[in-house]
């Protein structure tokens, strides 16, 4: 499952400028999910009714709008007046963006196609071997990212985007041990992610899951219902809890191939003919549009190898905030490897 290297910024992209003093802003999509995750872990544990559905942390930063509307607008609210919850780590730096939105040509939706486009999909990732890891072992995903939100400076809101920036992140099978380095929100040394509960992408929790397509749907519909909004429907909660164990994870190849065929019985999941990752790699993707949102979510995949690029979301329907074909968020997995030390980047001397 290994994607090539990273490389320039798609064409697509337009080059950011200098970032701005402190300002007046929403917080960006992905810097939501560091604050609810604060807050989400007692609201988790209230929510929790057997043990069958053990609370769970996602990364800080990712961005996910299936938890608790409340709690977004408590938390939009508290940036009121400048950064004081959404600046960046100890060097004083943000991802604060300055750049026009990204943009993108929206891909043909083809309904028909989903199942046979999965069906090929999870073919390709059950021949790839999975990652022999030890307990004292951790997982390393790289990646590219980048996020577009409204920025209101002195009354006036524009639409912008962050500059596509490096991710890395160090997970421990357990899921309860990490380190997360992302310049601009986390500093130049990085951020800690150990915890008492382990994250979503947790290789063993992602291990012991099921690897029959049905059983593992009512899972994670389960899963998602214990945690969803309430106003996204659980069919697009389930699909964005699929893409979150594709994304900064490292799942074994037989739960990886029965992730997409348990997405293939998903309503409303179609094949898309041409998506860009976060750097540039044109694929076909698999997708499911948020009709509350109006924005489509999108796993690339090589058109050739199948291989799992990277996701994106993009708005394809009507929306008081991003014009069609803005890109909201996008990121790209650039590598996933299996490393001896924390903060150990694979092929890197030292």
């Amino acid at each position: 499952m290994n994607a090539s290297p990273s490389q320039p910024h798609p064409a697509e992209w337009t080059e950011t400028q200098g970032l701005l003093p402190s300002v007046e802003r929403d917080l960006p999509a992905g810097r939501h999910q560091f604050h609810k995750e604060q807050m989400m872990a007692q609201i988790r544990e209230d929510l929790r009714t057997t043990p069958a559905v053990a609370p769970v942390r996602r990364n800080p930063f990712l961005r996910r709008a299936v938890l608790l509307p409340a709690l977004a607008c408590a938390l939009a609210g508290a940036v009121v007046g400048g950064l004081a919850l959404a600046g960046g780590g100890g060097d004083g730096k943000t991802s604060l963006a300055t750049g026009p939105a990204l943009t993108t040509r929206i891909g043909t939706a083809d309904a028909q196609g989903a199942g046979q486009l999965l069906d090929h999909i999870s073919l390709a990732a059950a021949d790839v071997s999975g990652p022999g890891v030890r307990e004292d072992q951790f997982l390393y995903i790289a990646s590219k990212v980048a996020s577009t939100y409204p920025k209101t400076v002195d009354d006036k809101t524009t639409i912008v985007s962050e500059q596509l920036h490096s991710r890395q992140v160090w997970e421990s099978p357990d899921g309860r041990n990490g380190w997360l380095i992302e310049p601009g929100n986390t500093g130049e040394d990085g951020i800690t992610l150990a915890g008492p509960n382990p994250v979503s992408s947790a290789y063993d929790r992602l291990a012991k899951l099921p690897t029959d397509p049905d059983a593992l749907l009512r899972k994670i519909y389960q899963e998602s219902d214990a945690v969803r909004d309430p106003e996204v429907p659980r069919d697009q909660a389930a699909f964005v809890a699929i893409g979150d164990m594709l994304t900064e994870s490292y799942p074994p190849a037989k739960l990886t191939s029965a992730l997409y065929r348990a997405a293939a019985a998903i309503p409303g999941v179609v094949a898309v003919d041409d998506a860009v990752d976060a750097v540039g790699r044109h694929g076909v993707a698999v997708a499911r549009l948020d009709e509350q949102s109006g924005q489509r979510t999108e796993w690339i995949f090589d058109k050739k190898t199948y291989a799992f690029l990277g996701e994106r979301s993009v708005q394809v329907g009507p929306s008081e905030t991003f014009e069609k074909g803005t890109v909201t968020f996008t990121v790209a997995i650039t590598q996933r490897a299996v490393v001896n030390e924390m903060k150990e980047v694979p092929g890197r001397a030292g």
